[in-house]
């Protein structure tokens, strides 16, 4: 059976150096400086799906479709790809803290307010500066625009709310209070309607005369609901208010008082609130709206909360992390009536399909998992009987799945295409069978013994190809391209058989063997330890370019290509490595 399994996924930003030792904690995986790192593993509604690290603190986050920007402490703005959490930008002008961002509605702009007392109008795709828009007098703390993107209003520490023509840079209003100014947002429905909070506790709304609307009410913080009617704020506590008459509508229950950041969902079903290390989540669609989420994961307080299909939150840890909020499925590869909780047991046979974007798994259990190389994401799983039984091979032939294992001295071939339950070849086989690889086609099977090479039919499972070795095998023997197979040895040059050609199949036609990877790989133990260290180097120059360590399966396991790496560790998480920037074409 198949279903959807979202999956966890940790990228970090760190320097890449080649005399460095990467992965050597069981539990973090890095980005480097040229090789994207991707972590799955079983992950579910409101947990973390990506930590990004930047080199300065993030005070200010935005999103807009598959962009989230983030403001630094050092005055930088850089901008992330939502999927990958690849930096895409950076913009460099502001002198001091980026406190508010806030996308134009088409995307290719957003305006920025900072530490340095000015507000910013940038081009992300030049990363230039469109506008400055001079007037405070100290510190720029919110940043919000108007629904018809002609207004841009920014709250400021000189105690002012000031309104910007966003065409001209020209300040139409100023709103004075008493009090610094944290927070002024447009109503998303009404241009004309704008609403403050300052550090006095007083939340007030406007129009943009800067005349005052309706009565003032505690707050700290406010923000509108997606459709206007409704204003959440924290006095301390987090409140519910209808926008029009003022009154409360709910009361959300928290486990702290010092709630400092919150917003509502896309959808208006969410409520999220950020205290310290915590973000709360409240569903507020029931008659009696509840918490139903305690988000944990940041070492230090929140710095700033934004809201798309994901979550995502800024620390002063330095780290922007992705929660999964949105609880819709990947693509699938097969349809599933079914599903099931997920287990991570450890993998047993891994397999690369770059040009599917997937990668493809398969555990202790039987359980077999499509990846999404690109992000991480678990696209599908299917349920076998493959068992405990490590000889085994796993292929993606034209979209469907094909796996092969030998237990029993049998073949059992499973083929998603045709059966839903495992083909048995009858006819048995030496019990020393110590590898197992499924030609490109997904026409043949390939088993490796200690003296024999023995090709069968997908098809009736007949014996079709048969090559004697010469020498005893290595301990990760056998390389599949096509109808080709190379088999390492022990003390011998690598060898390879074309299993295309008929005579080669009877007369173990050999030659020297042919460059198929611009990834090569070296395994070593480090002695007096169980420390395994991996060197993975450029074929075509020679090169070591990565360096790896970590308590992975064995080297038999992991799957290289032309671009990417795949390993696992024994829990069941996957590693995959796109060496895409060291080794370009």
């Amino acid at each position: 059976m198949i279903h959807d399994c979202p999956s966890k996924i940790y990228l970090e930003a760190v320097p890449f150096s080649p005399s460095s030792s990467w992965l050597h904690d069981y539990y973090s995986a890095d980005f480097l400086q040229g090789v994207k790192v991707v972590k799955g593993l079983q992950a579910g509604w409101g947990v973390c799906s990506r930590t990004v690290l930047l080199d300065s603190t993030p005070f200010a986050l935005a999103c807009w479709n598959n962009l989230i920007a983030a403001g630094l402490s050092s005055g930088n703005i850089t901008t992330l790809n939502v999927t990958t959490g690849i930096c895409i930008s950076n913009l460099s002008g502001h002198t001091a803290c980026v406190r508010s961002l806030a996308f134009l509605s088409d995307g290719t702009s957003i305006v920025s307010g900072s530490d340095d007392g000015t507000v910013r109008l940038w081009d992300i795709q030049t990363g230039g500066v469109v506008r400055v828009f001079y007037g405070h007098s100290d510190m720029v703390w919110s940043i919000s625009i108007s629904p018809d993107q002609t207004m841009i209003a920014s709250a400021s520490a000189d105690k002012t709310v000031r309104l910007w023509n966003a065409q001209t840079g020209e300040c139409c209003c100023t709103i004075r209070h008493n009090n610094v100014v944290y927070t002024a947002n447009f109503s998303p429905t009404n241009s004309k309607l704008l609403i403050s909070a300052s550090s006095g506790g007083v939340v007030q709304q406007w129009n943009i005369n800067g005349h005052k609307i309706g009565l003032a009410y505690e707050g700290w913080y406010a923000a509108f609901s997606p459709d206007g009617t409704h204003i959440v704020s924290w006095i301390p506590g987090v409140t519910v208010r209808d926008s029009n008459s003022g009154v409360i509508v709910t009361k959300l229950q928290t486990l702290s008082s010092d709630v400092q950041h919150c917003c509502f969902s896309p959808n208006g079903k969410f409520v999220v609130g950020a205290s310290s290390t915590v973000i709360y989540i409240w569903d507020i669609t029931s008659l009696n709206p509840h918490l139903i989420k305690c988000l944990v994961g940041h070492t230090r307080s929140i710095t700033s909360i934004a809201f798309s299909s994901t979550l995502f939150s800024s620390s002063n840890d330095r780290s922007i992390k992705f929660w999964q909020i949105d609880d819709s499925s990947t693509n699938k590869v097969l349809a599933d009536t079914k599903s099931r909780p997920l287990s991570s047991t450890p993998i047993m046979t891994l397999s690369v399909h770059a040009r599917d974007c997937a990668a493809i798994s398969s555990d202790r259990a039987g359980l077999v998992r499509v990846w999404d190389i690109s992000t991480g994401l678990c696209k599908a799983s299917a349920t076998t009987s493959a068992g405990p039984h490590s000889h085994r091979d796993i292929q993606l032939i034209d979209g469907e799945l094909l796996i092969v294992w030998c237990t029993h001295e049998l073949i059992h071939i499973w083929d998603t295409k045709k059966v839903n339950h495992p083909k048995i070849v009858g006819a048995r086989f030496d019990f020393s069978t110590t590898s197992i690889r499924i030609s490109g086609d997904g026409s043949r099977v390939f088993l490796l013994d200690r003296e024999h090479i023995q090709a069968l039919s997908i098809q009736t499972g007949k014996v079709v190809g048969k090559v004697r070795l010469e020498g005893e095998p290595s301990n990760h023997p056998l390389t599949v391209d096509g109808l080709r197979v190379w088999v390492y040895f022990k003390s011998l040059p690598t060898r390879w058989w074309d299993f295309g050609i008929p005579s080669s199949t009877s007369t173990g036609l050999s030659s020297p063997p042919l460059v198929t990877s611009r990834l090569d790989f070296i395994h070593s133990t480090t002695e007096g330890t169980t420390t395994k260290l991996f060197r993975v180097k450029d074929t075509f120059t020679g090169k070591e370019i990565f360096q790896m360590s970590g308590r992975y399966i064995d080297v038999a396991k992991m799957q290289c290509d032309g671009q990417y790496l795949v390993a696992s560790y024994e829990s069941g998480e996957l590693l995959i490595l796109d060496f895409g920037l060291l080794i370009p074409q």
